[in-house]
């Protein structure tokens, strides 16, 4: 908490901008992509109670969509044994979970395909047909970054397509963001606030976060 305020300040100086994870100097392209195991250990506490949480939305027998990224692969890890479970997911990550035989019960899963992220998505036209044609009782989102104004963000313009594409045939969007990720405006938008069914979060998510997700109508899971 006490280099977060440090980071704090400095930003507020101008001498430092904040992104996830950290902060990088002022100017510093917002495009910038960190690969999966930079960001797997990014907040991991938190993320594994995210992960948590959010597996008590997930009920046998459904469908759900899994985007890529670390706190949804944290997720994917808590549903190995969830009865006649369907995932769609365009990670790499999560589909190699569910390699080999998990008994004729456990969950089925299906990838995407497309072209690979340096974050081990799978995105573009590919990803993007597949996901389309397909219809979720659940979305698990991730996010790069969360702001009042940016919605949604993404550092990749591809794998923000395919975000897109996932919510478009979800019934309901979960998001699973941790609160280093509020404020981060990335390069690319896939969705607004509207857009959030539920957010996912820990108990350090700033207050000005709950209030707008509170004016947004969205559920936050603490």
């Amino acid at each position: 908490m006490t280099i977060r305020r440090d980071l704090e300040v400095l930003a507020r100086d101008g001498l430092v901008e904040k992104v996830h994870g950290g902060a990088v100097l002022p100017g510093s392209p917002s495009a910038h992509e960190p690969g999966f195991e930079d960001k797997l250990v990014l907040e991991r506490s938190e993320k594994t109670s995210i992960a948590r949480s959010a597996a008590s939305l997930v009920r046998p027998g459904t469908a759900i969509a899994l985007s890529a990224g670390t706190t949804t692969f944290g997720l994917a890890q808590c549903l190995l044994d969830v009865a006649n479970l369907t995932i769609v997911t365009n990670s790499l990550r999560v589909a190699g979970l569910f390699t080999g035989n998990r008994g004729p019960d456990g969950p089925s899963v299906v990838l995407t395909g497309g072209v690979r992220t340096p974050s081990d998505a799978l995105v573009g036209p590919v990803a993007d047909l597949t996901i389309r044609s397909l219809h979720f009782d659940t979305l698990f989102l991730g996010a790069h970054g969360i702001d009042p104004d940016a919605g949604l963000t993404s550092p990749n313009l591809a794998e923000a397509e395919t975000n897109r594409a996932f919510i478009k045939v979800a019934r309901r969007v979960v998001v699973l963001a941790d609160h280093t990720k509020w404020g981060v405006a990335s390069l690319a938008s896939f969705a607004t606030l509207d857009d959030i069914d539920v957010l996912v979060t820990d108990e350090m998510l700033p207050g000005d976060a709950r209030a707008t997700t509170s004016e947004k109508q969205v559920e936050v899971l603490v």
